[in-house]
């Protein structure tokens, strides 16, 4: 096994975005919180003000042995709407960006080139709004938004129930 790695993701509501990616084959594990910001230990009523410059985020530890840096972006920008700003679905607000942050700057030309990729797949004709940037700080969420929809079944979503399996194991392995 090789070590495991790290990347947080920011894709609107971090509720669904959790879901998306703990249900990838490879994430060994996720959280949510806030990336980010300019507070210490922010709360979710503060996040929600938008004044607090953090991004709903997920933190998605994985093995790249199993699954590669470069699947686990295309099945994120294939879940949000990398065009949007401060926006996914329903959800508005700058805590609601899409975000790729990073702590390993040898993550940085994979990142590139899956977001090159993803905008030459929608045409090139608008551009992407999907920030990325070193991760500056990373709080937790508060308790009852981890694995919120695996605690409250049938609970909002903004990513599309079809979505949440449409990557196939054998389009995310490690290559």
């Amino acid at each position: 096994m090789k070590k495991l790695r790290t990347i947080y993701l920011a894709g609107g509501c971090f509720w669904g975005l959790e879901k998306f990616m703990e249900n990838i084959t490879g994430v060994v594990e996720t959280r949510v919180g806030y990336a980010n910001g300019n507070k210490e230990k922010p709360t979710y009523k503060e996040v929600c003000t938008g004044r607090t410059g953090f991004a709903e985020t997920v933190k998605v530890v994985y093995d790249p042995g199993v699954i590669s840096l470069e699947a686990l972006l295309i099945a994120f920008y294939n879940v949000i709407d990398p065009t949007s700003v401060n926006r996914q679905g329903p959800d508005v607000g700058s805590q609601y960006r899409s975000g790729i942050y990073y702590t390993d700057s040898e993550d940085l030309p994979v990142i590139e080139h899956v977001t090159t990729m993803t905008f030459r797949r929608l045409g090139g004709r608008k551009p992407l709004a999907t920030e990325i940037k070193p991760l500056k700080n990373f709080y937790d969420a508060e308790e009852y938004h981890q694995k919120y929809l695996d605690k409250n079944p049938g609970g909002y979503c903004h990513i599309p129930e079809w979505k949440m399996g449409s990557f196939k194991d054998r389009e995310l392995r490690a290559s």
